[in-house]
């Protein structure tokens, strides 16, 4: 038995890195899966075909989180059709790093408005469908950096700490209606984007971590299939770190 057999997920930013992880681990576990993409249109049709290799459905949606009506036609696009949505992982996220000092009113704003405010537009547009089923579980990505802060990463750190605030009022708001709403917080994840990075730097990042390797995309993966399936049908309003032990 698959643990999310006949399931239907949004998976937000999904091309890449943690988001396409999460995608090919849904798969795998009997999900149909909607997810977006920014730009990328070449990688996203590859992902439809490759999830559809899974035997289950796939489209990609290009569309902006950001943008509230954007969200909201999203959810109605996949409800057309998909039929239902049971599950949301809201994973886009952008970094524009810098000490306070030099961080713009841009792109403070931005980092905001992609990562933060996106879970806000994509929660209130799943949460009709999700009470009318009576059912739904919401998957917010946060981050190690939202739990302790970073220096150089004020910006992000605001949006990944708003995260969980936002995530365990709509825990309270919609339990009675047995909506669940949990957060990951991923640590040091391995991906193409850390690939471009100094090996020395990435060697020294390890060995800080009691794990001592770097996640994968699919340890991140696999804590959002738990959240996403009935296995965890009594758990609501918890961040789940998933960093290797990190933050011990």
């Amino acid at each position: 038995m698959k643990l999310l057999e006949n399931k239907t997920a949004i998976i937000t930013g999904a091309t890449r890195g943690i988001g396409k992880g999460i995608a090919f681990t849904f798969a795998k576990q009997g999900a149909n899966v909607a997810f977006t993409f920014n730009s990328s249109v070449n990688a996203a049709k590859e992902l439809e075909k490759e999830l559809q290799s899974f035997g289950v459905k796939a489209k990609g949606y290009q569309s902006n989180a950001a943008e509230f009506d954007a969200a909201q036609k999203l959810a109605s696009d996949v409800l057309a059709e998909f039929g239902t949505i049971d599950i949301l992982v809201n994973n886009a996220g952008i970094t524009k790093d810098n000490l306070l000092m030099r961080i713009s009113e841009e792109d403070f704003d931005k980092v905001i408005e992609v990562n933060l405010k996106s879970v806000f537009n994509l929660t209130k547009a799943v949460i009709r469908p999700m009470m009318k089923q009576r059912a739904g579980s919401i998957i917010n990505m946060s981050s190690v950096v939202g739990l302790k802060g970073n220096a150089g990463q004020a910006n992000y750190a605001a949006s990944k700490a708003g995260i969980i605030g936002f995530s365990k009022s709509i825990a309270l708001e919609l339990g009675s209606r047995n909506i669940r709403s949990n957060v990951v917080a991923p640590g040091f994840i391995e991906t193409e984007m850390t690939a471009k990075l100094d090996e020395e730097v990435v060697k020294g990042w390890r060995n800080a971590i009691p794990l001592k390797r770097g996640g994968t995309p699919e340890d991140i993966a696999n804590a959002c299939v738990f959240l996403a399936s009935d296995m965890s049908s009594y758990i609501t309003g918890q961040t789940l770190s998933v960093d290797g032990g990190m933050l011990t």
